[in-house]
């Protein structure tokens, strides 16, 4: 790859609220030196001029779905269990070129904005086989990108992860929701193994994670089978917790405990665990995940977007849990804006009350985007701009609206910046996106695909459209009534309990 020296650009220093003029030098796709502006550089050091940008590390998408991007706005106005009933609709009938176009849709989107590496919680067992996660895998390759690929895997059905639920459909509705083809945790994990065992890509691009989806979906052997496998082959642990309170008061009836108190008590938790979401963690919650040194995922546009909750994150900060910042898929966020998902960050945490000095302040919140979401990836060398780190940069223009006057750095990165200020990004000192043109991929060809691939799936799954508003109604009412039951944390200001 050779030598870059990268000369005129100022490099935002978030803690420090300032972006001074500072030169960069890369060697083989890794930075080697960073300096004041005219530091010497070798001889055969090629010029990159990034005059009139400001300079960040690529933003980590701690959390999102790439079987997803097919899917935006197919709905206004639905909850994490209703975008569960329609799981069937959005996701049947999905080839392994589907699910290549799929991911590779996303991580054009993501790295045109800023974004370098997912964590993607992608089709899961029995619905990807390994050569179609290594097919997903080169997705992200092809588009230029680092990606975990975590298959979220299950051994029990939506209608039977929640107490009470399938008992409560209609006979025709659980003749259809009854499930026939069971696969126990014993071929889910065998399944897992195999991919593991066979994967062919460059672990140092896109590599493997275990993803037992929802803890309410697992069998506690699919859980510990999960961490054991995980820690077998030294690979990242993912999964739903806490997501909305429809789960949180689930687990209690269940368990009589907390999705967090279950999982660690079946040894999920620790340094390489990744809690989804968290928005009903409480305290003892929260200090199991930070005691074990577990990240969470805060997503919070998608929370808003199904209305599950606002998640405490200054609490998860204060108590020492790792915070990484996510968009979830694009069928509940609905896109993949990384800058978005900071500036929802920003914004939900201010609403959480009128003590501002418990804000998330902006540098936190690039922090959790950027070496929060390194961590939570097991990613050691990126999310950072400093020697011996992938040159994963992003370069912005000065030049847009967004940065038109240049007054705080770090509140503009996160407050102003939309993706439409990205000029350059490189990924590992490749240029993969050249004044705001992915180098790469042919849009046009791109769209014509995405079109043809949506117009089959919405015939293939017509049936399955048809049937939804019928369960809508069903788990709808169903959902609504046990979020209506007591918690000992409350996040819906307006939600009676009595």
């Amino acid at each position: 790859m050779g030598k870059t020296i990268i000369r005129g650009g100022r490099l935002i220093d978030g803690a420090a609220r300032k972006a001074d003029p500072t030169d960069i030098l890369v060697i083989d796709g890794v930075i080697a030196e960073v300096g004041p502006p005219g530091f010497p550089a070798p001889d055969d050091a090629v010029l990159f001029d990034a005059a009139g940008t400001i300079l960040h590390p690529g933003l980590v998408n701690g959390h999102t779905h790439g079987m997803g991007n097919l899917c935006k706005g197919q709905s206004d106005r639905f909850t994490l269990e209703l975008l569960w009933t329609g799981a069937h609709e959005m996701l049947d009938h999905q080839t392994t070129e589907l699910k290549y176009l799929n991911a590779y849709l996303g991580a054009v989107e993501m790295v045109l904005k800023g974004c370098t590496t997912a964590y993607d919680l992608t089709f899961g067992v029995p619905f990807a086989t390994t050569d179609d996660l290594i097919a997903i895998g080169r997705a992200y390759e092809d588009a230029g990108m680092r990606a975990v690929l975590a298959p979220m895997i299950a051994d029990l059905s939506f209608y039977e992860a929640i107490p009470g639920l399938f008992d409560a459909l209609p006979p025709r509705l659980q003749q259809i929701a009854a499930v026939t083809d069971r696969k126990g945790p014993e071929a889910v994990l065998g399944a897992m193994k195999h991919a593991l065992d066979n994967w062919t890509l460059d672990t140092e691009r896109v590599r493997l994670g275990v993803a037992p989806t929802i803890p309410l979906h697992c069998t506690d052997e699919l859980i510990v089978g999960s961490a054991r496998l995980a820690r077998d082959y030294g690979v990242v642990l993912h999964s739903h917790v806490a997501e909305s309170k429809t789960q949180a008061v689930s687990a209690f009836k269940l368990w009589g405990k907390t999705i967090t108190a279950h999982i660690d008590d079946l040894g999920l938790i620790g340094p390489d665990f990744t809690v989804a979401h968290g928005v009903w963690l409480d305290d003892d919650d929260m200090r199991r995940l930070a005691d074990k040194g577990a990240s969470v995922s805060h997503n919070a546009g998608s929370n808003m977007r199904l209305g599950s909750g606002i998640a405490d994150a200054r609490r998860m900060l204060e108590l020492g849990v790792n915070l990484a910042i996510g968009t979830d898929s694009a069928n509940c966020a609905d896109n993949q804006n990384m800058y978005e998902a900071m500036r929802y960050a920003s914004m939900v945490s201010n609403v959480r009350g009128p003590d501002y000095t418990r804000w998330l302040t902006t540098p936190e919140i690039i922090k959790a985007a950027t070496v929060g979401g390194a961590y939570a990836t097991g990613f050691s060398k990126i999310g950072t701009i400093a020697p011996g780190f992938n040159a994963d940069i992003v370069f912005l223009d000065l030049k847009s609206v967004n940065w038109m006057p240049v007054n705080e750095p770090s509140n503009q990165m996160v407050l102003t910046e939309d993706g439409t200020g990205v000029k350059h990004v490189m990924v590992g000192g490749d240029l993969v996106v050249k004044d705001g043109r992915h180098t790469r991929c042919d849009m046009d060809a791109l769209a014509a695909k995405v079109e043809a691939a949506h117009a089959r799936l919405a015939e293939l799954n017509a049936p399955a459209k048809a049937i939804a508003p019928a369960f809508e109604a069903c788990v709808g009412s169903f959902c609504m009534g046990l979020s209506r039951h007591p918690y000992h944390i409350e996040r819906y200001a307006t939600f009676s309990c009595t």
